[in-house]
């Protein structure tokens, strides 16, 4: 069975391994984590603990990136 994560209201499918981490999961999809505040299961995760936050099936991770612009 396919491991899932629900991230920004989607369901991604991850096959037989999750990322370990948000900073595995934020490298895997692209994102700079410089740019992006992370939330995982309703509470904000600090960029500072990023690495050594776990991700678990069927977490619900919300991302929002920074974009420049006027």
């Amino acid at each position: 069975m396919d491991k899932r994560l629900k991230i920004n209201g989607q369901v991604r499918d991850f096959g037989d391994r999750l990322p370990a981490t948000l900073s595995e999961l934020l490298k895997l999809m692209q994102i700079d984590q410089a740019t992006v505040v992370a939330e995982i299961d309703g509470q904000i995760i600090p960029r500072t603990a990023f690495g050594q936050t776990a991700l678990k099936e069927d977490a619900v991770i919300e991302l929002v990136r920074f974009v420049g612009g006027g």
